[in-house]
């Protein structure tokens, strides 16, 4: 149920209106637009429309079909803009995160910071946990990893994203973190979730490999019921019968996703395609789709990373994306880092 609150409705109406569907049994979240306040009510109770109607300052009462309550756009008609510091994710900059799948040593995370960053990245990423198919595969450094990448996201002044597995990481993860990262494996790792659903840093969500688009938002749902309102989608690509790529890139879920919900949404096109030289034009794709941000691996010699190499690009070819994009975004209404950092003198 969302009850929606006339425009000049006072802190005294909307707290009553709140005390009374607490009293009825529901959780409630406060959702404050440019003119109205929003009040989504969720829960196990069933609420009397009728007698909330009655309550003084509510406008009117709406029924919320979709099975994802706090994400769709009947709750909040506006946009979600995630602000970390001066990075704003949902907004008209197309944000790009980008560093390598996973920290190996001091000077590649150094050497991968300072790339990306020239070239126009605003968040570096990078993995500390690797969840790998095989268990004899690299699995990341662990929280020496996580130090290694702060170093470098503060020597560059960038945010910093990394892929939490387990609720055990958490609290390690939150000391070096900027943006805690789920990933495809864990879409649906409701007890996780949950534990995101506490901390207030956000969270970027991956779409699983064989869900739908409902079943993705209703995962976000489970950390936006926590409280956590600063869920930000990840399409990654999914699990079809074609081989050529690693998976297959969805970037109709885009405008799907804009019109069901008012979360931004980003796009991985490094594990949709696995391969560098297809990067780049799903990249070009997405943002030309809609999408609010980019998730791209880069490594200064991927030849020989220790993890995703064929599919991490070449500093030289992520320059060049990166001044592509600057002719595409605006074409849509959108801007990118207008110009490589160099040139502008940030970071250091």
């Amino acid at each position: 149920m969302v009850v929606v609150m006339e425009e000049r409705a006072t802190e005294s109406q909307i707290e009553q209106v709140v005390a009374r569907l607490v009293e009825m049994g529901m959780d409630v979240h406060r959702s404050t637009g440019v003119t109205r306040t929003v009040l989504g009510a969720v829960g196990q109770g069933q609420p009397d429309a009728g007698l909330i109607e009655m309550l003084d300052g509510v406008h009117e009462v709406l029924r919320i079909s979709e099975p994802y309550k706090l994400a769709s756009r009947t709750f909040k008609p506006d946009d979600t803009t995630v602000t970390i510091g001066e990075v704003r994710i949902g907004g008209d900059e197309v944000i790009v995160m980008a560093g390598p799948c996973s920290a190996e040593n001091e000077s590649q995370v150094r050497s991968a910071a300072a790339a990306v960053r020239r070239a126009g990245a605003k968040i570096f990423r990078g993995g500390a946990f690797k969840p790998r198919s095989s268990p004899y595969s690299f699995q990341g450094l662990g929280e020496e990893g996580l130090r290694l990448l702060r170093d470098a996201s503060n020597a560059e002044n960038m945010k910093l994203v990394s892929e939490v597995m387990d609720i055990s990481q958490i609290e390690v993860i939150d000391k070096y973190c900027d943006i805690f990262q789920v990933g495809a494996r864990n879409m649906q790792n409701f007890t996780l979730l949950r534990e995101l659903g506490h901390v207030r840093k956000p969270v970027l969500l991956k779409r699983g490999i064989s869900a739908t688009i409902e079943e993705w938002l209703l995962s976000a749902e489970y950390v936006l019921s926590g409280g956590n309102t600063e869920v930000i989608l990840c399409e990654r690509g999914i699990r079809t019968f074609e081989t050529a790529t690693r998976n297959t890139l969805d970037l109709s879920a885009i405008p799907f996703v804009k019109k069901l919900s008012h979360l931004p949404i980003v796009v991985d096109p490094s594990h949709a395609t696995g391969r560098r030289d297809k990067v780049a034009p799903m990249a070009r794709a997405a943002v030309a789709a809609g999408a609010d941000g980019l998730l791209i691996e880069v490594h200064c010699d991927p030849d020989h990373a220790l993890s995703d190499g064929a599919q991490s690009m070449f500093p030289s070819q992520f320059d060049r994306l990166m001044a592509e994009l600057r002719i595409i975004a605006p074409a849509i209404g959108r801007s990118i880092c207008l110009e490589p950092v160099a040139r502008r003198g940030w970071g250091s």
